[in-house]
């Protein structure tokens, strides 16, 4: 089996991010933000939820059913996620907040996706 490459990884995690947005879009949300870096580290994807939630989403991507994936979110990672969240809405105006996990599978025959709402009840 060949070992997989950072660019072959980089590849697929933004191939799953732009599969993950799509999903959301389809949905009604509206994209904020993709890759948006804050000092503390990185937010997948930002949305606007038809309701004025603003979502803040990991996306986790695999390919092929070998290895977990919205398990990797980490209780660690959340934290992460929450830091990263107060330091973008720093100085912006908004609403309620919600924290998603997006779970996209990548087999041979198909993707498949699978949202985690709410994953952290909004807490910043």
């Amino acid at each position: 089996m060949a070992q997989s490459t950072y660019a072959d990884n980089h590849l697929l995690a933004v191939a799953g991010e732009g599969f993950a947005c799509g999903f959301y879009e389809g949905a009604g949300y509206a994209l904020v933000g993709t890759r948006v870096r804050t000092r503390l580290g990185e937010i997948d994807l930002i949305l606007a939820a038809p309701d004025g939630e603003t979502v803040f989403v990991e996306v986790k991507t695999r390919h092929g059913l070998d290895f977990g994936a919205a398990e990797a979110v980490t209780p660690k990672k959340l934290a992460t996620m929450r830091r990263c969240a107060a330091e973008w809405l720093d100085g912006r105006d908004y609403g309620p907040v919600r924290f998603d996990v997006a779970e996209v599978l990548f087999t041979d025959d198909e993707v498949r996706i699978q949202i985690y709402e709410d994953v952290d009840h909004g807490a910043c």
